[in-house]
């Protein structure tokens, strides 16, 4: 659990504070029943980063159960294996940023005026 949290903190460096990209990331943020590791609210696209117990079948259950639930609230779940992050962080970060910058931006609300 340690090492998650180091390696959670070392991606957070890199997100926080609109330093990337100048995008505006929440991290441990409660999304319903859940509580998800980053999100870039603006666009609806969840962070997850798993570590080795996520291999596990019982936890991947729960992880696809997680996911399809914040799916159809309109989320998209990114999730990185805690590993890859520790190896490749610059990769991992350009597969954040090409994601932020290809997924369309969510449609605002209808207006309520004249209602």
């Amino acid at each position: 659990m340690f090492r998650r949290e180091l390696l959670e903190r070392q991606l957070w460096n890199h997100l926080m504070a609109k330093q990337f990209d100048g995008l505006k990331f929440k991290r441990l943020q409660a999304v319903g029943k859940y509580i998800v590791d980053f999100i870039f609210l603006e666009k609806e696209i969840i962070i997850e980063l798993d570590s080795g117990q996520h291999a596990q079948l019982s936890e991947k259950q729960k992880d696809r159960e997680r996911d399809i639930w914040l799916e159809a609230e309109g989320y998209t779940v990114l999730r990185f294996w805690d590993n890859e992050v520790l190896m490749n962080i610059r990769g991992e970060l350009e597969v954040i940023r090409t994601y932020c910058q290809d997924h369309p931006p969510l449609s605002p609300l209808p207006s309520r005026e004249g209602k």
